[in-house]
């Protein structure tokens, strides 16, 4: 089977990307292991562990690709304040949209919402769309790629897309080196229900074990629902997650100093180790990096799936305008402009989570005085805030065209 373009993982980034380029006239094949089918969305159903926290520039992209609208139908909740503070101090901060003039900071969506949402586009589009495809081997073959599939199929194709995650297969069978470290932490994800309203706001509480937030779920209806990111290092990991949901309600509501009440139940509880990688490059001739496939980051912010976004938006105009040049999709010459543009914005993502992550994990008084003084100094100075603000609505520097206004 050819194709003029491979997209390997139809996940959220995939996805995204099968669709941006849809109308341009390309032979595109989106693979994926797994059935690519979309299920009936039930409102009554229990929220699904795993949630981003799409920006503003993010909801652009899905609406220009017609795939908002999908999302809002299901499940959604914007939220327009966000309340961080030091755990082992006196140190805090308040973002708010309204500082910039915005009406939100960003919606937090469940990662299936969004998953099934971008399939229903793609089974109304042109995409080919292969289910249940695993990659076994990849090798060159002419001037593009040859893929063997495990049930023997065999694929062709002049350009590839690596879209299929942290654990990239494709990265891996062409040989594509990384720079990863641990953080020695696991992530206890799960959704929770709490005895006052959410309030519209994301809450991040800084402990002395790491990161703990709480993501608003449900909207006006029921507030009550949040998701929750607890990130703690693996012994502790282990001792939470063995918990009854009673013990582990009071050790939650404990940790985030009962700030919206008793956490009164919980739903299943998922355990993430946590890593931190990014490739040294994000394209060769013929074959490209996106999302997690490229880079991947602690989830402090929720900024990872806005950074794929970011990718896709990129990648799909510096294709668009080689088209339009009538050059080489798969010239690494071609495929560079894309990695210009993105590898210094998302390595300055990473380095900043980097950053917050080892600033409030360090001990040393001095070093608590003045994580704790830089906060509630920041909170005093409105133009600085504003700068967060606009980061975390991801609408600073160079904007591609698919997530302008």
């Amino acid at each position: 089977m050819n194709a003029d373009l491979i997209i390997v993982g139809a996940g959220m980034v995939g996805s995204a990307l099968a669709l941006a380029l849809q109308e341009q006239g390309l032979e595109i094949l989106l693979i994926d292991g797994g059935p690519l089918s979309v299920k009936p969305f039930d409102h009554s159903a229990p929220f699904e562990p795993r949630v981003s926290a799409l920006s503003v520039a993010s909801q652009r992209v899905l609406t220009r690709l017609g795939v908002w609208a999908g999302i809002a139908a299901r499940r959604a909740c914007a939220y327009g304040e966000m309340q961080v503070w030091d755990g082992s101090g006196t140190g805090q901060i308040h973002f708010s949209a309204a500082s910039v003039h915005a009406e939100v900071l960003g919606h937090i969506v469940e990662n299936r919402v969004v998953q099934d949402a971008l399939l229903e586009r793609l089974h109304d589009s042109a995409v080919g769309l292969l289910a249940n495809a695993r990659l076994e081997r990849l090798r060159r073959s002419g001037d593009g790629w040859l893929l063997s599939l495990s049930d023997g199929r065999e694929l062709r194709a002049p350009l590839i897309v690596a879209a299929d995650g942290a654990n990239s297969s494709v990265r891996r069978l062409a040989g594509c080196a990384t720079r990863e470290w641990d953080y020695l932490h696991h992530a206890i994800v799960t959704s929770v229900r709490c005895a006052k309203p959410h309030q519209a706001t994301a809450w991040q509480r800084f402990t002395d074990d790491g990161p703990l937030a709480f993501l608003p779920l449900a909207g006006p209806a029921d507030e009550h629902w949040c998701s929750i990111v607890w990130s703690v290092t693996p012994s502790e990991a282990e001792r939470l997650m063995a918990l009854d949901e009673a013990a582990f309600c009071r050790a939650l509501g404990f940790a985030f100093e009962h700030r919206l009440g008793e956490v009164l139940h919980t739903d299943k509880r998922l355990c993430i180790p946590l890593r931190q990688r990014h490739a040294k490059r994000y394209v060769e001739d013929g074959l490209v990096l996106v999302g997690d496939a490229a880079h991947s980051i602690h989830p402090l912010a929720g900024q990872g799936v806005n950074l794929g976004f970011l990718d896709v938006a990129v990648l799909a105009e510096v294709l668009l305008h080689a088209l339009q040049r009538g050059e080489r999709l798969g010239d690494e010459k071609v495929l560079s402009r894309y990695e210009r543009r993105r590898m210094p914005h998302n390595l300055a993502m990473m380095a900043a989570m980097e950053g917050f992550e080892r600033l409030f994990q360090a001990d040393p008084l001095p070093l608590r005085w003045l994580r704790n003084a830089g906060l509630n100094w920041v909170d005093e100075l409105p133009e600085a805030k504003a700068l967060f603000v606009r980061q975390a609505l991801g609408l600073s520097g160079d904007l591609p065209e698919l997530a302008r206004a």
